[in-house]
């Protein structure tokens, strides 16, 4: 049985150089609010597989690309499961911690999606658009990411790559979730500051199209971020279900929005602690992107 004040093994790059984010501000301000009912140490991911025995959750944050350290981070994965150690987020994701197949998946089952093939032969698949956007299918944080003219499509090197119709978009918006519960959502009014994020007040409509995919994913405890565009037509397209080491924002919170956003992830993390175990590997399709 866990004890009165759990231990939580919190896990962050605090130097990662991220793109107009500052991870350890963020990560100063969440384990400074965790530490009100948990007992919490902080940790570098490349040492997370040496520490974790002896707490009673691993929390994945903002731990940085996992393609920096990936034998470590699938060494660090394949004990946890062996072991029968709690993560947060759990290890069944379905979304970017599997890689980003998810998106031919999706786009296959007619979700609303930005289209994505990942062979020559399904080309005719996509629009007819000046510019397409290939990127990795373990990639992460735009990295190996380019944008390639239609005429040079078919010169791709297919299999490691998807292929997705560049969209001129309006704005991104960006829905966060504890567990399935719904917490805030933010947007990008300008699509060249992609982490300029101000508070979004979305519609019921809104709220359906982010529902499906947390719905979708196989997580029952932990944050999910999905990032979506807002297309020419006026719909919306999913660009990435962030399941691993979503990053939050939490600075752009109003206090009370912030706050409940903190007491639904303390709520969420004593549940996955008072869970029975289960030791059995989840599936991974294209592994970890993050």
């Amino acid at each position: 049985m866990p004890s009165a004040r759990p231990h939580v093994l919190y896990v962050s790059d605090l130097a990662y150089p991220a793109k107009g984010r500052r991870y350890c501000d963020e990560d100063i301000l969440l384990t400074s609010r965790l530490r009100e009912e948990f007992d919490v140490a902080v940790c570098h991911p490349l040492d997370a597989a040496g520490l974790m025995d002896g707490f009673d959750v691993v929390v994945v944050r903002n731990s940085g690309p996992v393609l920096n350290y990936r034998a470590e981070y699938d060494a660090f994965r394949e004990r946890a499961v062996a072991d029968g150690v709690r993560v947060y987020n759990e290890l069944s994701g379905k979304g970017d911690m599997a890689g980003k197949g998810y998106l031919l998946e999706l786009t296959s089952a007619g979700y609303p999606v930005i289209p994505t093939i990942d062979r020559a032969q399904d080309l005719g698949r996509l629009p007819d658009v000046d510019t397409y956007v290939v990127k990795p299918k373990l990639g992460a944080d735009s990295i190996g990411l380019e944008f390639v003219a239609r005429e040079r499509l078919p010169e791709l090197a297919y299999g490691d790559v998807l292929v997705q119709p560049r969209i001129d978009f309006r704005y991104e918006v960006s829905f966060y979730f504890v567990d399935r519960a719904f917490q805030y959502a933010l947007y990008a009014p300008r699509p060249d500051r992609r982490w300029a994020l101000e508070p979004y007040e979305p519609t019921v409509q809104d709220l359906e199209f982010a529902q499906r995919f947390v719905d979708w994913n196989d997580i029952e405890h932990g944050i999910q971020r999905v990032d979506a565009c807002r297309a020419p037509g006026g719909e919306l397209l999913l660009v990435e279900l962030e399941d691993l080491n979503p990053y939050l924002s939490l600075d752009v919170l109003a206090p009370d929005v912030q706050g409940a956003f903190v007491a639904s992830m303390k709520t969420s993390l004593r549940a996955l602690i008072g869970r029975e175990t289960v030791r059995a590997v989840p599936a991974v399709r294209q592994g970890a992107p993050r």
